[in-house]
């Protein structure tokens, strides 16, 4: 079915509060998962409702975090999430890096002991509707077969970059560094539907269509995306003084207890590099003529990257947001959770 922006926002604000996140948290973190849905990014939108609140109000969440920053450079900080909703933390993490960017140039700031933060490309919008260049990097728990391995090490590991042009222009990417991220997979559970056979691999580590039998996802790219999958790591867990790898702690290993994530935000003001004016104006240059490319066969038209969530975002403002009737009837339902993920296998449904 389909809903208007703030009817989702509002029934997934209700959720996350009811299960005992403050009003101003939980807004933050309804404002996010519904900027992925809009996007058609649903693996990271409301199919995740029932997940955060069951760990919210198992105390996974902290419901009443004491978030602090840290000035550790001039141009470089450290904001502690203290286990509150990843989200919020990533949001408030970015909004440091802004104001430091904004005057000093560039920023790095990390952002450690976090829950679950959502779709990357949320955070790095923050940065380029500002006027500047963001990038944000995060860890996440093992679930992907190192080339040429057999068993999980590194998690999905996800980057986003976005840029601004002129006007409302913004040139966004977001990727996990698997063929697909996880939340694909559990998409694609949701609406009972097959992947492809290049998404993941069963028990035995064979190929799988079947999104219920998932027990390894693969890197992007073979060993290209192995290696980058690792750099993130080092940046988001490492550089953060956190766990890293397989040491990650799983998404369902136990709902009681904090995530202690870690996402690394990297943000650049183009007018100490060059004329803010000329950056703008070459970035929607470069949307215009990659769009003005000549299709290959059999291909529509050439879209930059990221311009596919972009029409999306652009169809559910018109017309509203496909949302699948099984989340939706949780949504306004009293249940906070009505499948528990605590202590589950991460691949489990």
């Amino acid at each position: 079915m389909k809903m208007t922006r703030e009817r989702l926002h509002q029934l997934i604000k209700n959720k996350i509060a009811a299960a005992g996140l403050s009003l101003e948290h939980a807004d933050i973190v309804a404002d996010v998962l519904v900027h992925a849905d809009a996007r058609g990014i649903h693996s990271h939108g409301a199919v995740r409702v029932e997940y955060y609140a069951e760990r919210i109000s198992k105390g996974g969440t902290n419901r009443d975090p004491r978030f602090t920053f840290e000035t550790t450079g001039p141009c470089s900080g450290i904001f502690d999430g203290d286990n509150g909703a990843g989200h919020v933390a990533a949001k408030l993490a970015m909004e440091h890096a802004i104001d430091i960017a904004s005057e000093q140039g560039v920023a790095i700031v990390g952002a450690r002991r976090i829950g679950h933060s959502g779709s990357l490309s949320y955070y790095v919008q923050q940065a380029a509707k500002a006027g500047l260049i963001g990038i944000s990097v995060c860890q996440s728990d093992p679930m992907v077969v190192p080339f040429g391995g057999a068993d999980v090490y590194f998690g999905t590991n996800p980057i986003a970059f976005a840029a601004p042009g002129n006007g409302d222009d913004v040139i966004t990417f977001d990727m996990a560094t698997t063929v697909q991220a996880w939340g694909k997979i559990l998409d694609a559970r949701s609406r009972g539907v097959a992947i492809p056979d290049t998404w993941a691999v069963d028990d035995r580590g064979v190929a799988t269509t079947d999104p219920m039998l998932v027990k390894g996802l693969l890197p992007a790219a073979g060993p290209k995306g192995y290696g980058l999958m690792m750099m993130i790591d080092v940046l988001s867990g490492m550089l953060l003084g956190l766990p890293f790898g397989k040491h990650v702690s799983s998404m369902y290993h136990d709902l009681s207890q904090g995530r202690e994530l870690g996402q690394l935000h990297i943000v650049i003001n183009p007018a100490f590099f060059t004329s803010r004016d000329l950056f703008c104006s070459s970035v929607s240059q470069m949307m215009v003529e990659l769009n003005a490319i000549a299709p290959a066969p059999g291909t529509e038209k050439v879209l930059y990257p990221g311009q596919n969530c972009d029409i999306a975002e652009r169809e559910s403002n018109l017309h509203g947001i496909d949302i699948v009737d099984e989340i939706y009837q949780y949504l306004i339902s009293d249940s906070l959770y009505e499948h528990s993920y605590d202590c589950k296998d991460p691949f489990a449904s």
